[in-house]
């Protein structure tokens, strides 16, 4: 399956502007072959926790949420965006899976939040990464700051997942999570990850593009630079079963001693 990541930069509370963009790309994107189109953390509002909190419309999310299925339906690819949720314990940070109808499949809230403010303004899920089927593969959705947690991973892997979406908001400074961390989660946990980040500066806060598509093996498939960049991969899944056998990490994981270990601390 062929998969497409858009690396762009976001016009902070630009609605009307981002959602554009997301249409534009899911155009390219098809017209590329791809089958998913993945999008990057709060893309359609902008990443700017504290703007968000004090001047967001949350009137306009609802609407925004139709929007993007019609842009998935209109262009025949399934679609992941990022939107923040209010709910009554909070604002959310959430990533959705729309099918190439505009049906959504899956939803996800952020775990793990990352600076002070993000922990200022949202409030941190608590689900597991999504796990859903497909055009025949396993998918799982986790956001941003999770991937670098490899608990976080190995659950999706346990959970059948063999590609990974990840929409991000990584700051510059951090490109190594790209070049290395990303690909090194990939590998130990023996699935493909597609990560999304944005580009140039939203709100004062600099991004580091850098999006990659990371194969099962490690392999980076697909590598961003710093600027907006519409990037593509096939993900051949039936190269799991090799690629675990090889190094058989999942199947002689000692889950029951590591669970003693926590237990014993």
């Amino acid at each position: 399956m062929r998969i497409a990541v858009m690396q762009d930069e976001a016009e902070v509370l630009g609605l009307e502007r981002n959602l554009d963009a997301i249409d534009h790309a899911a155009q390219r994107a098809a017209a590329d072959g791809a089958k998913i189109l993945l999008t990057s953390e709060l893309f359609t509002v902008g990443y700017a926790p504290y703007v968000l909190r004090d001047s967001l419309d949350i009137s306009l999310l609802p609407g925004a949420h139709q929007r993007l299925s019609q842009i998935a339906a209109k262009h025949s690819i399934a679609l992941v965006y990022s939107l923040p949720e209010i709910t009554d314990a909070g604002w959310l940070i959430t990533s959705t899976f729309v099918d190439d109808q505009g049906v959504k499949l899956a939803h996800y809230q952020k775990v793990q939040l990352f600076g002070v403010e993000e922990h200022e303004v949202f409030t941190a899920g608590s689900n597991p990464p999504a796990s859903f089927a497909y055009a025949g593969l396993r998918l799982g959705m986790v956001i941003c700051f999770d991937v670098e947690f490899p608990e976080v991973v190995r659950e999706a892997s346990r959970r059948s997942v063999q590609l990974l979406l990840v929409p991000t908001a990584m700051g510059r400074g951090y490109e190594q999570v790209c070049t290395r961390l990303v690909p090194t989660r990939a590998m130990e946990s023996q699935l493909f990850i597609a990560y999304a980040n944005h580009s140039g500066s939203e709100a004062g806060f600099e991004l580091a593009g850098t999006s990659v598509i990371a194969g099962a093996d490690g392999t980076i498939l697909a590598q961003a630079g710093a600027g907006s960049e519409l990037l593509a991969a096939d993900i051949d899944v039936n190269a799991l079963p090799r690629i675990r056998a090889e190094v058989p990490y999942l199947e002689q994981a000692r889950k029951d001693l590591y669970a003693q270990w926590l237990m014993d601390k």
